[in-house]
């Protein structure tokens, strides 16, 4: 490992890859929606399973890098909150759905979640 990514916390280097993932992610889940809806499923099955590679390659070294200070549960936490920080400009810029305020409830609910489990 480089010495300058060593410089990096162990949380932020977590968080980076998960984030690139989870972008992965969310085109491998729901890009074909957008883009193949006349394509028969397992078109979209198959391209969506070659998007999802690239996410996997991310993020099992963002979570082996997590798990030496994380918990379990805080690298779990810590992915649903990227989650939901890269669904909400994806469905509103990417798909052009309607921001909700459920967003707005979901975000406060997880932020809960980070609270009480990085509190300690």
């Amino acid at each position: 490992m480089p010495s300058w990514l060593q410089s990096i916390p162990v949380w932020a280097q977590t968080a980076g890859l998960l984030t690139i993932a989870n972008v992965f992610m969310t085109f491998a889940w729901y890009g074909h929606l957008k883009n193949m809806q006349h394509r028969a499923w397992y078109l979209a099955a198959l391209v969506s399973w070659g998007i999802a590679l690239f996410e996997y390659m991310l993020q099992v070294p963002a979570n082996r890098i997590g798990a030496s200070s994380l918990t379990l549960a805080q690298l779990k936490i810590m992915q649903e909150v990227i989650t939901l920080l890269v669904f909400i400009p994806f469905v509103v810029l990417y798909m052009k759905q309607p921001l909700k305020l459920d967003y707005l409830w979901a975000a406060l609910c997880m932020l809960g979640a980070v609270y009480f489990i990085f509190r300690s």
